[in-house]
């Protein structure tokens, strides 16, 4: 009997979402590298440098032990789920109820997931910042709910225009996804702003969620929105250990609210996954307990060391940069004789073997922009910098 190809269509919904920029590119990245071009990339934030001793021995330890490998708690161990408690309460001063005002998260994007399915229904709106983080887009588009992008802005430090956005038709919206410190742009977070968001999600109705894993890179006064009165009420918090603990493929992270949120986002949670190893949660308790000696000298002072190298390759591209911003990306503005921010971005992919990324995959208004990541050896960022000396003039 002869095989018939069978007729099978992908789910509407991939229609609306392409594959994610940087897993496009790194097959092309990977194929110049076979071809023996050494491209040296500059362009994803994740750091490459190890967690704190302790963190990896309490690891090994744990997974030692024959008890150590069953399911565990989709909420989260206590010990955990203490520990970012006592996390928030050392650096912001904000105290949380581990038992129900914190929840463990394989992640961020895990998190995103979470809180889009636990609040918004297919075509309400959310509100999405331009520029932002890819994934606010895409996930919203995947589960069906409906795009509004507010204007970050330069001449306004990358902050919210609320007056902009009073007078946006704001109905139907459920979400507003924020992200202070900001990502791409550097823009710091600012008390002024986090209480402008709180009151406008009093007086709206909207859920304002801020992701907030950039506080501790280059920032010597990490701030939280739940510092705010009042904002646990109508806002959630996320925070992650993938940068400010050097653990991005341990996936790690929180989100905190008040305890009705939780229990929403813990409903859909624990329909999707099924906890995390007992071994990472136990180690992650103990990296949030690194003393402040360690996030300065990881966080401010590798960085800090990059951060310089980083510059001087912006000014010999041409472009310009605001030296206030903070995070681990350098977010600069490109010359004028660039029709756009990839023209310049492949040439110096091309011509000088370094991989930076483009402004537009964080939206419109990042079209003139380029982001040069600072999660690669001094010695990497110095050569990448000789090579663009020597092939952009």
């Amino acid at each position: 009997m002869e095989d018939r190809p069978i007729r099978v269509q992908p789910a509407d919904r991939l229609s609306l979402v392409q594959e994610y920029y940087f897993s496009r590119k790194l097959k092309e990245v990977a194929r110049l590298n076979a071809e023996g071009h050494d491209i040296i990339s500059l362009a994803i934030g994740s750091p490459d440098m190890p967690p704190s001793p302790q963190t990896i021995s309490r690891l090994c330890e744990v997974a030692q032990r024959p008890d150590s490998h069953g399911y565990q708690p989709t909420m989260g161990t206590p010990e955990l789920r203490g520990a970012m408690a006592a996390f928030y309460k050392r650096w912001y001063g904000v105290t949380l109820d581990p038992a129900s005002e914190v929840l463990p998260l394989i992640g961020s994007k895990e998190g995103i997931l979470h809180v889009t399915l636990a609040f918004v229904n297919p075509g309400d709106g959310v509100l999405v910042p331009n520029p932002g983080y890819p994934t606010y887009t895409s996930l919203s588009k995947i589960l069906g709910a409906r795009i509004v992008n507010y204007n970050l802005r330069e001449d306004n430090g990358w902050q919210p225009d609320f007056d902009e956005l009073e007078h946006m038709d704001l109905s139907g919206i459920r979400l507003m996804w924020t992200n202070y410190p900001n990502m791409p742009t550097g823009g710091n977070a600012r008390m002024e702003t986090y209480e402008r968001l709180v009151s406008f999600a009093q007086r709206h109705g909207i859920v304002v969620v801020n992701d907030n894993p950039y506080s501790f890179i280059l920032n010597e006064h990490p701030l939280s929105l739940l510092q705010v009165e009042g904002a646990r009420d109508c806002c959630i918090e996320f925070n992650s250990m993938s940068k400010s603990h050097n653990m991005p493929g341990w996936r790690v992270g929180l989100c905190a609210t008040n305890a009705t949120f939780i229990s929403w986002i813990l409903k859909v949670k624990s329909n999707i996954d099924s906890g995390t190893f007992r071994g990472i949660q136990l180690a992650a308790a103990e990296a949030y307990a690194n003393d402040a000696a360690w996030h300065r000298e990881a966080n401010i002072e590798t960085y800090g060391r990059r951060r310089v190298i980083a510059e001087e390759i912006m000014r010999t591209l041409g472009c310009s940069f605001d030296p206030s911003q903070v995070g681990m990306f350098l977010w600069g503005k490109i010359p004028e004789h660039y029709a756009d921010a990839e023209e310049l971005t492949e040439r110096v992919l091309h011509e000088s073997r370094v991989f930076i990324t483009p402004g537009f995959i964080f939206g419109s208004n990042g079209q003139r922009y380029i982001r040069i990541s600072l999660c690669a050896k001094d010695d990497k960022m110095r050569e990448a910098l000789e090579r663009i000396k020597k092939t952009i003039k």
